[in-house]
């Protein structure tokens, strides 16, 4: 027999706390990442190089876009730190206010996991069809699409839609 009291206050499923905790994991990289940055910025440029060398060397051509993509980003923020530490932390708070509503079954943050991921949706289609093919795009973009239905699937499944 369900005791009412357990029904009128659900939780989240397993599917959604696995989306909560990819949430997390994103937000801590991102607060990883700006003290790496942070660490290392007086000498941002002899870094880089020397991390870029050693990839290349080890791994070869494997994530060579995305490895340039977050040097030249390395490079765009060395020239306003302030205001690039205040985007990192904006977005890692993000992560985990969106972690946290999720883990506890809001429904604010079902409609913010689902508009958050799919509004990328179209741009990454974008960028796998007009750039040359890469694994990594392709696994992003079919790890936001499973987020996307995990959530869907979750909010159907409430009534929330």
């Amino acid at each position: 027999m369900i005791d009412p009291l357990e029904k009128t206050h659900s939780t989240a499923s397993e599917s959604i706390k696995a989306v909560a905790i990819y949430e997390v994991v994103k937000g801590v990289g991102a607060l990883l990442g700006a003290g790496a940055l942070w660490s290392w910025h007086t000498d941002l440029e002899h870094w880089l190089t020397t991390a870029t060398g050693s990839w290349r060397h080890t791994f070869g051509h494997l994530l060579a876009p995305q490895i340039d993509s977050v040097v030249s980003i390395a490079q765009q923020a060395s020239k306003n730190w302030p205001v690039f530490l205040l985007l990192i932390f904006a977005y890692a708070s993000l992560r985990f206010l969106e972690a946290y509503g999720l883990w506890r079954d809001k429904t604010w943050a079902y409609w913010f996991g689902v508009l958050g991921y799919g509004v990328f949706i179209p741009i990454e289609v974008y960028y796998l069809i007009t750039s040359p093919f890469d694994w990594f795009k392709l696994v992003i973009l079919v790890s936001n699409l499973l987020i996307i239905i995990v959530v869907y699937r979750n909010m159907k499944r409430k009534g929330l839609i």
